[in-house]
């Protein structure tokens, strides 16, 4: 099984570095021409994020195939950080204490780091659970960085650290899954990162 893990494309946000995680943005101009100079590959059908720049990105690419939406793919809610960029908050003394501690701590009225990457986790689980139960073997699924880089510190192996993998706006990951041993309980589940795709 073969899944293109792609991030959607460049939001007004992003262009500021900001930290957009629930804030609902759509795809600037400049993300959308993005899509419309690169190649992605062809796909069976396409799982996504609810949130409108993924969705987005979604019927940029493949206009034809209507996204399966999976709520638990979503970003994660940045809280107090919500939508300001680090200049905004190098003095804020709770951004300080957040860095300090890698970013493990929940984000102040936000989510928690550690459950977030659980939840991308879950949500990864049931779109290959979907995709084995139709038979389905090549699928891209536009999520966002976060969720992409919580799913293979999870599961790809060689095992790396969450920051190992990320990706710019557009950018992703070829993940090949093991249909006999993700669905062997003996076995611990793991995929393979064989290709970048920009």
């Amino acid at each position: 099984m073969k899944i293109y893990m792609i991030r959607h494309s460049i939001t007004s946000g992003n262009k500021r570095h900001a930290y957009i995680g629930a804030t609902d943005e759509p795809l600037c101009e400049e993300g959308i021409e993005l899509l419309k100079e690169r190649m992605y590959p062809e796909v069976e059908m396409v799982i996504a994020s609810p949130m409108k720049r993924c969705i987005q990105t979604s019927m940029c690419i493949y206009p034809d195939k209507k996204p399966y939406v999976i709520d638990d793919l979503k970003e994660c809610d940045f809280g107090a950080f919500e939508g300001m960029t680090y200049e905004e908050l190098k003095e804020n003394v709770d951004y300080q204490e957040w860095l300090t501690k890698e970013g493990k701590i929940p984000f102040p009225q936000g989510e928690d780091q550690l459950e977030f990457r659980k939840r991308c986790v879950k949500g990864f689980e049931e779109a290959v659970e979907y995709i084995h139960n139709r038979n389905i073997q090549n699928v891209a699924m536009i999520v966002h960085g976060g969720t992409i880089m919580a799913v293979l510190e999870a599961y790809a192996k060689p095992q790396e650290n969450f920051y190992h993998w990320k990706v710019q706006n557009g950018e992703g990951y070829l993940v090949e899954v093991d249909d006999a041993s993700w669905f062997t309980k003996t076995v611990d589940r793991y995929v393979t990162v064989s290709e970048i795709i920009r």
